[in-house]
């Protein structure tokens, strides 16, 4: 299975972006949409595919901080 993950974009250098994924930053490939510092965007294979409302990227984090949680308690 395949995930896009959301985080927030750091900084931009020409079609590379800078993205914060809950304190891990990673660069991600920005050519495919508009973005800019400070967006909430949504990373999959190293591509930003969307840029997410403040509100859809706060949920998302919500939903894989739960899912983090859910399986950390599996593992016990």
């Amino acid at each position: 299975m395949c995930v896009a993950l959301p985080g927030r974009v750091i900084e931009i250098e020409g079609t590379t972006a800078v993205v914060d994924f809950q304190g891990n930053r990673v660069r991600a490939e920005a050519g495919l949409v508009c973005v800019k510092p400070g967006d909430s965007v949504l990373v999959h294979a190293g591509c930003i595919l969307q840029v997410l409302s403040e509100e859809e990227g706060k949920q998302l984090t919500e939903l894989f901080e739960e899912l983090e949680e859910a399986a950390g308690e599996g593992n016990n």
